[in-house]
């Protein structure tokens, strides 16, 4: 019942800002569509659960760095935490000069028929795209230690906080999937990716100088 305690006050925050990152518009949802206009609601689904299941391999990474942080003092943790948030912040306003040109999801490009492919493909595909994108890791490390203290086990709260981040990725990402064929129009709308952007930038922005003004030596 080690999950249970990780629920504590910053828990709605993190549940909040990651289920708005999960779904605003990139890397991983345009790869999502690709391979479900490819291959179909199989590949599609695969390809989701290998995206996600790289998160654990860039959390176990965020917390080694996190661990090493923490043994060399309290401030050059705090000093983790004040980048990050500064990180968080440049992230909300990349979302909102996105949103602000209104660049839609590429998804009528992408109905097309194809040959099929071997079921291992969008699995390869999906985990390589995740765990080989430096991006991920990055921002790992700006945004977990905002929800770990120095007392938390880092390993296991980083897993268990990538675990929270796969359950809702995949729910976004597999909905994706099964709306790619009778929703495409809706998905590909300017306004669709307009709006995810614009909520993701203000809620990045306000979060991050939240932290920054509430961050304490520890």
């Amino acid at each position: 019942m080690m999950q249970l305690g990780f629920i504590d006050a910053q828990f709605v925050s993190f549940l909040v800002a990651i289920t708005l990152l999960s779904i605003s518009p990139g890397v991983d949802t345009l790869l999502v569509i690709r391979n479900t206009a490819r291959g179909g609601v199989r590949d599609g689904i695969a390809t989701s659960i290998a995206i996600c299941c790289g998160l654990f391999v860039h959390a176990t990474i965020s917390a080694l760095g996190i661990s090493l942080i923490l043994l060399q003092s309290a401030w050059a943790f705090h000093m983790l935490k004040l980048v990050g948030a500064a990180y968080l912040i440049w992230l909300g306003i990349s979302s909102l000069l996105a949103a602000r040109r209104g660049t839609p999801l590429p998804v009528q490009g992408v109905m097309k028929s194809g040959s099929p492919v071997p079921f291992w493909q969008p699995i390869k595909e999906g985990l390589l795209s995740n765990v080989l994108n430096p991006k991920t890791v990055v921002f790992y490390m700006a945004f977990l230690p905002q929800f770990i203290s120095p007392t938390d086990p880092a390993l296991l709260k980083s897993l268990w906080l990538a675990g929270v981040h796969f359950v809702i990725a995949n729910i976004w990402q597999i909905s994706v999937v099964l709306m790619v064929g009778g929703a495409s129009k809706w998905l590909a709308s300017a306004r669709f990716a307009q709006t995810l952007n614009a909520a993701t930038g203000v809620v990045l922005v306000v979060f991050g100088v939240r932290l920054a003004l509430e961050q304490r030596p520890v």
